[in-house]
Formats: C-alpha cells, sequence, structure tokens
C-alpha cells in the first residue's frame, strides 16, 4: 500500500462508506421487488373473486329462468299465463269485472266560447234621412226596453209626411160635410196612404194619432227600439247627419245565449240537434247549468279535425257575459253490447289484451277486439264470452310477468341449451320478480 508521506495512518474511511451505501441498495431493492410482488399477488387474487362473483350471479340467473317456480313472486307458464294464489291476489291488489251486455254511455268532455244568440239581434237603421237632434241612449252597453226612446231627429221628409197626412185628414173631413148631389161622403184613400207611408217609416200609432190630434207639424220625431236588450254596438252622436239605411245602435237579447263548441272527429256522431249539456263556469264554480245543442255545423274543419255544435243556454239573471269560457259535458245512452270495464283493457298500441281468469288462481292475457269506447266500459266485438271475468287492477304487474313466460317459451323452443347463452347479458330478478338493470362486466 502506498502510503501518503504527509499521513502518518492510511484512510480506511472512505471504503467503509462504500459498503455502507451498497448494503443500503440492496435493501431498498429487495423492499420495492416484495411490494410489487405483494401488489399482483393482490390483483390476481381480485380477479378470481370477480371471476367466482360474476359466475355464481351467472348461474343463478340461469338457474331461476329455468325454474321460475322457486320465485317468491308469482309463478308463470310457458304460455304466458300467470298463476297467484289467494294471498298474492290479496297482497297485488287485484279486482275482477265482468264481461256481459249492457247500455254503453257515452261522455264528452270539451270546452266552448259564449256567443250573443244571432236570432236575438236587432239593428236600429232609419229608413228617411236626417239630423240627431238628441240621443236618449248615448253608451254602448246601455240596457234598452222594447218601445223605449233612443234618438230625436229632424227630417224634411218626416215634416212634409206630416203636413200631407193633416192636409188629407182636413180633405176628408170637407168631403164628408159636402151636401153636393153625386160627391161620396168620403175620401178615396189620401188619409189611409198619408197614414201608411209614416208607418213603413217606423213611425208608431202613437205618434201618428198625436199629430193627428194637435193638427200640428211636429219638428222632429222619435225613434224607439225595437227590441229589449243590451246597445252593443253604437254609431251615433248628437247632431249627426244621417242617411236612410244607416245603422245606428245594435241591440241584443242577452236572455238567451250560445256556447260555440268543437268537438274532435270521433265524437262527432254521438252529438246531435237536441242532445242536452251540462255546463259550468270558472266565475260560478260549482254551479252546473243546462243546455241544449241546439245546431251542428254541417262541415268539418280540415286544420283542426273538429266539428262545431252550438248550445243554446238560457241566460234570464244575464250572468253569462259573451267571450266567457265553458266546459261542456255531453252524455247519451247508447246500443247495448258486450263491453268488460275500461280498465280491464290494456292498449299496446296495435292490440287490446285483457286477462281471463280461468279458475284457481290462473290468469291467461287474451286479445280481443275492441269496439266503441264508452264513459265507463269498452265494446268487445271479439275475443270474450258473455259472463267471463276479466282482471281490472294490476294488469301491467301482469303483463311484465306473462312476457317473461312469452320470453321462456321462446327460449324452450329454441332448444332449451341455457349454456349456450353465456356471451349475452341477461336481465337479473330478485326474489319478489323486479326486473333488475343487467350485470356490468368487470375486467
Amino acid at each position: 500500500m502506498n502510503k501518503n508521506p504527509n499521513d502518518s495512518e492510511p484512510m480506511p474511511t472512505t471504503r467503509v462508506s462504500k459498503r455502507g451505501a451498497t448494503k443500503r441498495t440492496a435493501i431498498l431493492a429487495g423492499s420495492a421487488f416484495g411490494v410489487v410482488a405483494l401488489m399482483v399477488w393482490l390483483v390476481l387474487v381480485n380477479r378470481r373473486d370477480t371471476n367466482n362473483i360474476q359466475a355464481a350471479e351467472k348461474s343463478a340467473d340461469m338457474r331461476g329462468l329455468a325454474n321460475m317456480d322457486g320465485m317468491a313472486g308469482m309463478n308463470m307458464s310457458t304460455d304466458g299465463s300467470v298463476h297467484l294464489t289467494a294471498n298474492q291476489l290479496r297482497q297485488f291488489g287485484i279486482t275482477f269485472g265482468t264481461a256481459d251486455v249492457r247500455a254503453l254511455e257515452d261522455r264528452i268532455r270539451t270546452t266552448g266560447i259564449v256567443t250573443i244568440n244571432e236570432t236575438r239581434i236587432a239593428q236600429v237603421a232609419p229608413k228617411f234621412g236626417g239630423f240627431v237632434e238628441r240621443l236618449y241612449v248615448d253608451f254602448t252597453g246601455q240596457p234598452v226596453r222594447r218601445g223605449q226612446p233612443l234618438l230625436q231627429i229632424y227630417s224634411p221628409e218626416l215634416v212634409a209626411a206630416q203636413e200631407e197626412l193633416l192636409i188629407a185628414r182636413q180633405l176628408d173631413t170637407t168631403i164628408n160635410e159636402s151636401v153636393i148631389p153625386g160627391v161620396p161622403k168620403s175620401a178615396s184613400n189620401l188619409l189611409a196612404a198619408a197614414t201608411r207611408r209614416l208607418r213603413l217609416w217606423d213611425i208608431s200609432d202613437t205618434q201618428i194619432q198625436s199629430i193627428l190630434r194637435t193638427g200640428v207639424v211636429q219638428r222632429s220625431l222619435t225613434l224607439h227600439a225595437p227590441a229589449s236588450g243590451v246597445v252593443i254596438e253604437k254609431n251615433v252622436v248628437q247632431g249627426q247627419a244621417i242617411q236612410p239605411g244607416q245603422s245606428l245602435y245594435t241591440i241584443a237579447d242577452l236572455t238567451d245565449v250560445w256556447v260555440e263548441v268543437e268537438l274532435r272527429e270521433s265524437e262527432a256522431g254521438s252529438v246531435r240537434e237536441g242532445s242536452r249539456a251540462a255546463l259550468e263556469f270558472a266565475a260560478f264554480p260549482g254551479r252546473v247549468l243546462d243546455g241544449r245543442v241546439a245546431y251542428v255545423y254541417p262541415t268539418l274543419q280540415e286544420a283542426s279535425r273538429t266539428i262545431k255544435a252550438r248550445v243554446a243556454v238560457a241566460n234570464t239573471d244575464g250572468r253569462i257575459k259573451p267571450g266567457m269560457f265553458a266546459t261542456v259535458r255531453f252524455t247519451s245512452s247508447g246500443i247495448r253490447a258486450l263491453s268488460v270495464p275500461a280498465a280491464a283493457v290494456i292498449r299496446t298500441g296495435e292490440r287490446s289484451v285483457v286477462f281471463v281468469d280461468m279458475g284457481g288462481g290462473r290468469l291467461l292475457p287474451q286479445e280481443i277486439e275492441t269496439g266503441r269506447v264508452g264513459a265507463d266500459f269498452v265494446e268487445v266485438l271479439a275475443g270474450l264470452e258473455p259472463g267471463q271475468r276479466v282482471v281490472t287492477s294490476a294488469q301491467f304487474l301482469l303483463e311484465s310477468e306473462s312476457n317473461i313466460g312469452e320470453v321462456m317459451k321462446a327460449m324452450i323452443g329454441m332448444g332449451g341449451d341455457m349454456d349456450g347463452m353465456e356471451g349475452m347479458d341477461m336481465p337479473s330478478m330478485d326474489m319478489k320478480g323486479a326486473k333488475m338493470p343487467p350485470q356490468e362486466k368487470r375486467p
């Protein structure tokens, strides 16, 4: 060994430090290897347990499909029927109805809008021209009575007609007093013609008699309301010049109103003129009014595929206002036919199914052909006989179980080899017969 001439001893410290570092490196490497080995072992164990769990679940599913009688819920047959015990009937709340021949009652519910009865509308349109000197009814919505004064009109034509009336009366009197032989004792028809002319202009007999009695031509004459009702339109003001035939007032009698309703195309045959209707209005909750169909329109509205009908309703107290919305119900008794409760029919889109009680707790799904639909019953055209009992509640639960039976029947027809279906995800079920979502595959 070479020694440093300046040192009195050799240098062992450096070699000791190198050996310690090597030892620590070996310990760390061994620890890391152990950790990696432990992790690999845990992954292998977890995968093995997972595969065992999946195999057990799949085996249980296969056993459940192969032996449905072992379920705690319903017992099913391969023909789609469901077998229930008396306790299960009570537990699931299953009720029954009977297929029988009965009168089908049609009930239709729709909405309508209150409108004015067109047969009770009157207009005031003078048959002569002139100038309005005074208005007695001066705002829209004012109620009027038949014969009530509406306005005074000055008309040169009326003044001339009054003068002709007085002249005809004077001539009639003069001729009657004449003693000349051969002269008739009465005027031809001048007085009658002058009186008739004023009547045709809607001048009342009272006014005509007043003119004849006083012998004075009145500057203006008064027009009266032709009917009782409410002024729904006013087109005149005081001092206005008017022309013959000009509409001044529109008066509507609201003691009888109409309700215009729309019926679906399928409901048109159940509503006809004379049919009774029950009406409800939001303004009068709890109060039902009676109405009767006065008219059914002969055409169909192509856009909405509906038919309009008109319901007449008495409104003596004036509570019903035009423009109100009404809920309208029609009820009519139809023909007698074989029918079942409406709650018993399951509609799947293309077919209608009921569950028939076959006795002994066996419920068999039966496809039927339906006809008219009444308020509480559905007409049966084919598929049932009078007296058969059908299920009226819990049908969708029975339908789901029946579908499982149909699947089983199809699987049995394929050979019954359940082991060949391991590549498929089967829906699993719990012990109560409820369908569970498919199990997700684990890596």
